[in-house]
């Protein structure tokens, strides 16, 4: 399996010997608040890594795993890091996600100043931290969550008119101007379950089962691995109940040969037009994984750091989750900072087959 090139995985090794602990306190290493705590039995105190506090000698200082341990052996909290209380990260995450529940449960948008109130911050700050931890301003996240409520309307109302307004929208002509980016189809078709899309699909067989790829006129809309075809097909029809299926043509498995060919040679690449549907954050994490080049893995917090939210793992991870693209976009080569493997949504096996395979020289294939 290829092996991981990240900052995170190294700083994790580092926090779990005495040495990379002191290391962190002299640079005030504010990664490592919460991993960890050091006393100063001169002073009697217990502070956070990244404390401002002038520092002490190495031998007069102790780590600590907790605070409740800090305080069993008889240390009382820094007054100026306080230690003991929800550090300033902890207090923008609980900000930014009153924020977000405004959103998803207002009827209509609220606007920054009443955001930035809530969240007991400026315009200015709060609109910064919300980007730093979601990875998109306020106002595209408000967008995606209206977005994601008239898919939800669509099929329950009786007229497109009455779902556009009950999602947020102020005007018909707002909604139709967004409405292939938002739906990426026209409303009445979402609203009937897809129908008037054609999508060609077709299915075949690689060295990790079977694999289905279908594109709509835009792009490539699944690629999808699994043991049994007849699943995939009808996930597919699940997932776009009353659009028109067809079988592809000479052309169209032309396609498909090509991503077969780079699920067997990594090295091959890969460059299709793609047709995929997400929220403003799923796009941004999907396209970060393309860029991640064959035979190397990320962690979730690297990719965190490169759409600027390191505040935004958990996130990460479910856009991975949420990728029904598979190979062309690599959630394969998103693991866990320690570099062990997590879910994929094709099967753990399938992923460290995937990182195998990639880590080869020259990407040879399996059967090579």
């Amino acid at each position: 399996m290829g092996f991981m090139r990240t900052n995170e995985a190294m700083n994790s090794t580092a926090f779990s010997s005495d040495e990379g602990r002191w290391e962190a306190v002299v640079r005030r290493d504010r990664s490592a608040d919460g991993l960890f705590y050091y006393s100063v039995w001169t002073t009697g105190v217990y502070c956070r890594p990244s404390c401002p506090s002038r520092p002490a000698l190495r031998k007069n200082v102790r780590f600590h795993a907790s605070c409740e341990e800090a305080e069993r052996a008889g240390f009382r909290a820094c007054k100026r890091c306080r230690p003991n209380a929800p550090g300033l990260a902890e207090q923008y995450a609980a900000g930014v996600a009153t924020a977000c529940r405004r959103i998803e449960t207002s009827a209509e948008i609220p606007n920054l100043e009443t955001l930035a109130k809530a969240a007991g911050m400026s315009r200015f700050h709060f609109h910064r931290v919300f980007k730093s931890i979601t990875g998109v301003t306020p106002k595209a996240y408000a967008a995606a969550r209206r977005a994601q409520r008239v898919r939800d309307e669509l099929p329950k109302r009786d007229t497109v008119t009455q779902a556009i307004y009950d999602a947020g929208f102020n005007s018909n002509g707002r909604f139709y101007a967004q409405s292939a980016e938002v739906l990426g189809m026209t409303p009445s078709h979402f609203r009937t379950g897809g129908a008037g899309e054609s999508i060609r699909f077709v299915l075949g067989e690689c060295s990790l089962g079977s694999i289905l790829v279908a594109a709509t006129g835009k792009g490539i809309c699944a690629i999808a691995l699994g043991d049994d075809p007849d699943a995939l097909l009808r996930d597919l029809q699940d997932r776009f109940p009353k659009a028109q299926l067809a079988g592809g043509d000479g052309d169209f498995e032309k396609l498909v040969a090509r991503v077969v060919g780079f699920v067997e040679v990594p090295m091959l690449g890969l460059d299709l037009p793609l047709d995929v549907r997400g929220t403003a954050f799923q796009q941004r994490v999907w396209q970060t994984l393309r860029e991640i080049p064959v035979g190397a893995t990320v962690s979730y917090a690297q990719v965190a750091n490169r759409i600027a939210a390191p505040g935004s793992v958990r996130a990460v991870a479910q856009a991975c989750a949420a990728n029904t693209i598979a190979v062309a976009i690599p959630c394969h080569r998103v693991v866990r900072n320690d570099g062990a493997l997590s879910g994929y949504r094709w099967g753990v096996e399938r992923k460290r087959a995937l990182l195998d395979r990639e880590a080869k020289p020259q990407g040879l294939g399996a059967r090579d």
